[in-house]
């Protein structure tokens, strides 16, 4: 096979390769790697490839089938966002403070990937701790959208979503504390999943714990089912995190969607959005009726809850980052540091009372959602902008801010519900448009499910990014 084919391969694909001996790991792997020196430079996903140890480990997942005991993730490439702590692996979480730190354990995630033998491409590129919905930072610059050069990938896994986009792994780790998995997998045109909160254990504890997730960023939902199965359940370093016991992929098998009860909300009720991606998500949503489920247009009559995550966001920030301030403020990212400030200046009571409308909103959305299975909105209000800028600028003729223009993803994050993006459709530019399907709190599978079942009437991973 040819080096661009094999680089769109399936993670579940490139499995059913391996043990039929019609590819190898050593083979694939080099593939990829080759690939990634010839477009990296201008997409700018990877800020630190890791090529000897990729090697290393298609070598031994290339002995393991051999052997005939190979793991679920033997053999299978996979990009870590650069946040996220990996032993002896410089990890620069896209800051100054961090541009030549080399980490001396590894996050949960990683022993899992490790245990499970997947082959690590290296980290990928992500705005300055991961603060905001684009991916340029003062370390590695900009990433771009490989649909479009100059365009923004998203954030805050910026990096993670151009790098499957473009053909440089099938898999890839992201994390979500407002929509940092879901953002850049509806303007690149993928499968993100942010799982319930604490599904994936997270050490050491993000200063936004009570918003943050880790998921798995894909091509298909087969993929991310199949990450989610190596990297779930719970972890002593988090005691937030938690067990399903379920094989989410081996549960894709068979679908049958009839009877599922679905909301459609083009706005939840508040939020603007463009005309064109209004209309292609609503699209989409209606096809779920040819999956046997019921759908009909119902709002949860919520305010936006922006007022919630800017305080648990901005206080966290300012705690992570206080004690660099009196001589290191030049250091941060000029957004950033205006976020640290506002923080500042946040108090002990304003925190606790975002706590308690985190649990009033929390409750509300789960009596709302008594009466369905999933929720269905679009994923962003509008396709990728240029990049640099912290937030587009305008939607639908309204002013954004840094992080509330993602109206539709951070609701999920304030709630801990499951969360996919799939893609739907394009703009008149030719721009990627996201679905989103909520589901309930824990029933991450059905969420997995109605994506797998609309994958199937409307498949998207054959469409690929002319770099």
């Amino acid at each position: 096979m040819q080096d661009d084919e094999i680089a769109f391969l399936s993670a579940t694909g490139l499995k059913k390769r391996y043990a039929r001996r019609e590819l190898s790991p050593v083979e694939v792997t080099t593939s990829i790697l080759n690939r990634l020196d010839r477009v990296n430079s201008t997409l700018n996903a990877f800020v630190t490839p890791t090529h000897d140890l990729a090697m290393r480990q298609a070598n031994e997942a290339q002995q393991a089938y051999a052997r005939g005991d190979a793991a679920i993730l033997a053999g299978i490439p996979i990009s870590i966002k650069d946040l996220t702590l990996t032993k002896g692996i410089r990890t620069t979480r896209g800051s100054l403070h961090y541009q030549d730190w080399v980490p001396d354990e590894d996050a949960p995630f990683m022993d899992r990937v490790y245990a499970y033998g997947a082959v690590v491409l290296g980290k990928t590129n992500t705005p300055e701790f991961g603060w905001k919905g684009e991916t340029t930072n003062r370390v590695a610059g900009s990433t771009h959208n490989p649909w479009r050069h100059g365009l923004t990938p998203g954030g805050s896994s910026g990096g993670a979503a151009a790098a499957v986009a473009a053909g440089l792994g099938p898999l890839a780790q992201g994390t979500d504390g407002a929509g940092s998995i879901r953002i850049p997998c509806s303007f690149c045109g993928l499968f993100g999943f942010k799982p319930t909160w604490g599904l994936i254990a997270q050490y050491p504890a993000s200063g936004t714990i009570e918003l943050a997730h880790f998921g798995p960023m894909t091509r298909t939902v087969a993929d991310a089912a199949l990450l989610l199965t190596a990297t779930s359940g719970r972890d002593p370093r988090d005691r937030n995190s938690w067990s399903s016991e379920i094989d989410y992929l081996a549960e894709l098998d068979d679908i049958d969607l009839t009877g599922l009860r679905i909301a459609w909300t083009s706005d939840l009720g508040y939020a603007p959005v463009e005309p064109e991606v209004r209309a292609a998500a609503e699209a989409a949503a209606k096809r779920f009726e040819e999956l046997g489920c019921s759908v009909e247009e119902a709002h949860p009559g919520l305010d936006d809850p922006w007022h919630i995550v800017d305080t648990i966001w901005a206080s966290g920030m300012a705690a992570v980052n206080r004690e660099r301030l009196p001589h290191d403020a030049d250091r941060f990212d000029p957004g950033l540091l205006a976020v640290i400030e506002d923080g500042l200046r946040i108090s002990a009571v304003d925190l606790a009372s975002a706590f308690l409308q985190r649990s009033a909103y929390y409750q509300a959305w789960r009596a709302f959602m008594e009466q369905y299975d999933l929720v269905l909105t679009p994923t962003l209000p509008c396709t990728a902008f240029p990049v640099g800028p912290d937030h587009p600028g305008q939607i639908a003729g309204k002013t954004t801010s840094y992080l509330g223009w993602t109206k539709f993803t951070y609701p999920f994050n304030v709630t801990g519900q499951p969360a996919a993006t799939v893609p739907c459709g394009t703009d008149s530019r030719g721009l990627p448009i996201g679905l989103q399907i909520v589901g309930r709190y824990r029933d991450d599978l059905t969420v997995l499910r109605a994506a797998a079942g609309f994958e199937a009437i409307a498949p998207w991973a054959h469409q690929r990014p002319a770099l």
